[in-house]
């Protein structure tokens, strides 16, 4: 595994399309490491020190997440380094959205990703400038579709993941008006660690312990399906503080904590500061740990606290968790994997994608049930396959990306 993975990681990108703002000091990056299938997929992501390594290291991360996700494309992202808190904001990615136009348009499909919104900016923002949705270019690049077929393909999309949730099944108050894009990548992070109790140890969630990294749509989003289907959140650290439960918080708690967040934060009455959070919450004790904030934050020393603490599983929410400058299996990441049962986030956090995918499919439906469901059968169907070669708690990460590699070298 880890020749081919050395194979991969060594790949010169494709294409590298390189941006410097004329009105401010922004700075950005879209790496496409293949047009594999005629066209690429990624999402663009915003935050102060972004750099070309960390989105050419994410633009391999989906082309493997493709080869569970689908369609069978390249691998691809968009990368800004500017303040996301900047008033200046909205007029950057408008900017950068005009620039990289011509290869949405044709080969490239994109979405929002760490500190930029799906719904709220990139889909208004690309529509501005013509583009019938983000995605539009893995529907001309791959598909090649004629004229009908263009128009449904892009018609489902433009439904698919703005659908307002109406089943209290997915929304944590319907009233609220969540769309898919708010829910399903947390979902998929949830729904995997279900389906791996299932398949490895044929039992259920009920009463297993959770810790949470991070309070935005990912990790507010798996909490609460985790806390539906019975476990038990334990503590939750976000970059602006945390809150602790030892007896695990309550369905009704977590939800009101989601209900209530500041912004993409965590908003709860007395929160603990961050260092306070960050100094007890990893040795806390809980048996599953869900990392769904930012990339390459999770150290061998936090690991080994929640391995004494009696951890079983890691679902990777946040793509590359572990603080390793390797793209994808660094010693944190290749420890881990040995320790506990870790799985990848080209599998958990599969769930945006996989819903790109099922709406250019052919057998769209547009209910929540459909949508979800589909995301959840695709997670499960991919832990099956790494099962069916490893059943073994350990070294399952390794697995998954032998069989995704063969895929692609």
């Amino acid at each position: 595994m880890k020749d081919l993975l050395e194979k991969f990681e060594n790949k010169t990108p494709e294409i590298v399309f390189e941006w410097s703002d004329a009105e401010s000091e922004a700075k950005g990056w879209v790496v496409i490491n293949s047009l594999r299938g005629g066209a690429a997929g990624g999402g663009t992501r915003m935050r102060v020190g972004l750099d070309k390594r960390e989105v050419e290291s994410l633009a391999k991360t989906m082309e493997v997440k493709f080869t569970v996700a689908g369609p069978a494309i390249g691998g691809a992202k968009s990368g800004i380094n500017f303040d996301p808190r900047d008033p200046r904001k909205d007029g950057v990615l408008r900017r950068w959205y005009k620039a990289v136009y011509p290869i949405l348009k044709n080969y490239y499909g994109t979405g929002g990703d760490l500190n930029v919104d799906e719904i709220h900016e990139v889909i208004p923002i690309t529509e501005s400038y013509g583009l019938w949705h983000p995605q539009e270019g893995i529907v001309n690049g791959h598909f090649q579709p004629d004229a009908g077929q263009h128009l449904s393909k892009v018609t489902h999309l433009r439904q698919g993941v703005s659908k307002v949730l109406d089943d209290e099944k997915y929304s944590p108050k319907v009233s609220n008006r969540y769309v898919v894009a708010d829910m399903i990548t947390g979902y998929g992070g949830s729904e995997a660690v279900l389906h791996y109790y299932k398949i490895w140890k044929n039992t259920d969630v009920k009463g297993k312990r959770v810790i949470v990294q991070g309070w935005g749509n990912v990790g507010s989003a798996a909490a609460f399906y985790m806390a539906q289907a019975g476990a038990k959140v334990v503590g939750i650290i976000d970059r602006v503080g945390g809150v602790m439960n030892p007896d695990g918080f309550s369905f009704e708690e977590i939800t009101d904590l989601f209900l209530n967040k500041n912004g993409n934060a965590l908003g709860a009455k007395d929160m603990m500061s961050f260092d306070e959070i960050n100094e007890k919450v990893w040795s806390m004790g809980a048996e599953i740990f869900l990392p769904c904030a930012a990339s390459r934050l999770i150290t061998h020393a936090q690991v080994d606290q929640m391995i004494g603490g009696g951890l079983e599983v890691i679902s990777s929410g946040a793509n590359v968790p572990f603080a390793d400058p390797q793209i994808f299996f660094g010693p944190i990441g290749d420890y881990t994997d040995d320790k506990v049962s870790l799985l990848p986030d080209f599998i958990a956090n599969c769930g945006m994608a996989r819903v790109f995918a099922y709406c250019m499919s052919d057998n769209y439906e547009q209910t929540d049930e459909a949508i979800f469901s589909d995301a959840s059968i695709t997670i499960g169907e991919a832990l099956q396959a790494v099962y069916n070669k490893n059943n073994d708690t350990k070294k399952i990460a390794k697995t998954a990306f032998e069989i995704a590699l063969a895929q692609l070298i």
